[in-house]
């Protein structure tokens, strides 16, 4: 069995620092500070008084168990002495850790603050605080009531507006408060080769904030990458797959992008259907739209291999496969990390776009960044003509697993 990694000088320090009521460890992915504030949270657990509940908080319960306890259950990281003292069944809320039972708290919205109430903590472990409700922090650190009580947590960047950041680590002089930065080459143990890979998945806001560890906000273009010279292209060459993807609309514009893998290993916005009732004063029904999408694909003479849909719009996708349009999926929706992956896939040159792609063409440049959410330390995209762009992102980020590996083939 391989020995755990050595630890830095930087995540050494910490460990031995991390004395205050609050101790944050911030910074971009994979730098190391995940394992030190483990590492120091286990050495609490051991010399936590008996009175008071020790937690573990996260986002949910399955991003607790994915981050936290398989880590800490890993003998390639924290050695088999240690995985055997960490006992948790899957779904349960609660795991036992030195003999301690540690409570699981999922946090997905505001709500979850009434979970905390009437508890009394002496040690609590935070996992990306910044994806967590401000009243469950605040709420948190009210139940940290016995004498000597901590909280450790992690996060990666976010805005510089975000509540993390201007109510607590701008003001650590004032507070209580210990936190440490870290950059990707504070982690010796990554080869070179990974973090060349690592680095090619994110582009723009997201390698400012995930490789070099920067708050910055959001602001201007989304896809500031974009370059119509560069990115949109004339001519197709051979593809050897194809999905589909759908951004469903009634009134609004109805969108359909065709993606296609080409024989170049580039991802390619093929083609384009879509339907803008406003514009011409004619709205579709489901039967209507199936009927067209498929004509229009048989014209294409091409079948994707997946159709991914807007989420919301179950009708449609319920018509689709009564009328037998094979491959129908839910759209990972998820707006951030799609508009990573297209984010990435444009930066690096692996997607192009078909000079045909007209509304998609027409979106790109307009998809801005909100500036009221950004005022609310938020990371969120003007909801106006994004519809083409949105089934863009919809074909992309749901079949990132298919072609993230040619990020760093491409140029």
């Amino acid at each position: 069995m391989a020995a755990p990694p050595p630890l830095s000088d930087k995540q050494l320090a910490s460990i031995r620092q991390a004395r205050a009521r609050i101790n944050v460890w911030h910074g971009s992915v994979r730098s190391g500070k995940t394992i030190a504030s483990l590492l120091c949270f286990l050495l609490m657990v051991r010399r936590a008084p008996a009175s008071g509940l020790i937690l573990i908080c996260g986002r949910s319960l399955q991003t607790v168990e994915r981050n936290i306890i398989e880590p800490l259950q890993d003998p390639e990281l924290f050695g088999a002495d240690v995985a055997s003292e960490v006992r948790h069944t899957r779904g349960a809320t609660t795991a036992v850790i030195y003999g301690r039972v540690v409570h699981l708290i999922g946090a997905s919205d505001a709500r979850a603050e009434g979970r905390l109430r009437g508890l009394t903590a002496s040690l609590a472990y935070v996992d990306e605080i910044t994806l967590l409700p401000e009243p469950f922090f605040v709420q948190l650190l009210a139940r940290l009531s016995v004498p000597g009580a901590k909280l450790l947590g992690t996060t990666n960047p976010d805005s510089p507006r975000h509540w993390l950041k201007t109510g607590y680590l701008d003001r650590a002089a004032e507070l209580d408060l210990a936190a440490w930065h870290f950059r990707l080459a504070d982690n010796p143990s990554l080869a070179p080769a990974y973090v060349a890979s690592l680095t090619a998945e994110y582009s723009g806001l997201w390698r400012r904030r995930m490789i070099d560890g920067a708050w910055v906000v959001a602001e201007g273009a989304v896809f500031d990458m974009f370059d119509e010279q560069q990115h949109v292209v004339d001519e197709l060459p051979p593809m050897r797959r194809y999905w589909l993807g759908i951004d469903y609309g009634t009134s609004n514009p109805f969108s359909a992008i065709l993606l296609g893998l080409g024989d170049d290993d580039r991802l390619y916005a093929a083609a384009e259907w879509r339907h803008d009732a406003r514009a011409v004063r004619r709205q579709m029904t489901d039967a209507q739209y199936s009927r067209a999408v498929r004509a229009w694909l048989a014209e294409l003479d091409v079948a994707p291999e997946w159709t991914f849909i807007d989420p919301s719009a179950a009708s449609y996708s319920t018509q689709l496969w009564t009328d037998g349009h094979p491959g129908i999926a839910r759209a990972d929706n998820t707006v951030l990390d799609g508009i990573r992956s297209v984010a990435s896939a444009l930066d690096s040159g692996l997607l192009r776009i078909h000079r045909s792609c007209a509304g998609l063409l027409d979106e790109l440049p307009g998809y801005v960044w909100s500036d009221e959410a950004a005022a609310r330390g938020e990371d969120r995209p003007v909801k106006k003509d994004d519809h083409s762009v949105d089934a863009l992102r919809y074909a992309v980020h749901s079949t990132a697993n298919e072609w993230r590996h040619l990020l760093t083939r491409t140029i």
